[in-house]
């Protein structure tokens, strides 16, 4: 069992991960996440092995650990296996689902289609990200919404990507306020093909070749000084 020091090595390292703050190629330094968390280099250590064990990261010879880099192809793959899991938990939260989930669904697609009109793309990709987790959430499943958590957080470098190509956004939102609606309506099948729909389209998306976005204005680039993505 995991130590409560480990357990907060591989929250804050999980967390980043999935953000994107420590983008793919980026050099794991042990010393750095000791002195960022306050716990043990042996905690830290075994964290990243917990989270190399689940191909967050990847120890290289003579080099350390990093965070994996993720190609196109494999992330196709990686929203094929995610599809029928996502499936899975709209069908559970239409069946499950509260008068307060719903309440906080529609909240919460509000703001997404906000994030839209404002053309807020970057805050949008992360309103992405916490819906399928309010719907993960909602639906009451933790196997199903563990599987899923493990495979999202690998393809946070590809979703920021589609979030920023143009016309993508209204796409995808269409899509989501689908689900969204379904699930509110307590509709599992409906719910179910709209999830299914949605990363169907994803992966289309993934799939079509496209240069790497430029930062949004005012906002820096993703640090390239310790990664090996294009290498």
């Amino acid at each position: 069992m995991a130590s409560t020091a480990e357990e907060t090595a591989e929250a804050f390292l999980r967390g980043a991960v999935s953000r994107g703050d420590l983008p793919p190629g980026h050099r794991l330094v042990e010393a750095e996440v000791v002195a960022l968390t306050g716990v043990s280099r042996s905690a830290v250590r075994r964290a990243i092995d917990a989270l190399a064990g689940e191909g967050l990261v990847e120890r290289v010879h003579n080099k350390g650990a990093r965070v994996r880099v993720v190609s196109v192809a494999e992330a196709v793959e990686i929203t094929e296996c995610r599809l029928p899991l996502e499936a899975l938990l709209a069908r559970k939260a239409a069946e499950r689902l509260t008068d307060a989930d719903a309440d906080q669904l529609r909240a919460h697609l509000r703001t997404m289609t906000a994030a839209v009109g404002a053309g807020d793309l970057l805050r949008y990709g992360e309103l992405i990200q916490q819906l399928h987790a309010l719907v993960a959430t909602t639906a009451r499943h933790a196997v199903a919404a563990d599987l899923v958590g493990r495979l999202q957080a690998q393809l946070v470098r590809h979703q920021f990507r589609l979030s920023l190509r143009p016309g993508r956004p209204r796409v995808s939102l269409a899509e989501l306020t689908e689900l969204v609606e379904a699930i509110t309506d307590h509709d599992p099948d409906r719910a179910e093909a709209a999830a299914a729909a949605h990363f169907r389209s994803v992966i289309a998306a993934l799939s079509e070749s496209s240069p790497e976005p430029a930062p949004e204005p005012g906002r820096p680039a993703r640090p390239t000084s310790t990664t090996e993505e294009e290498r």
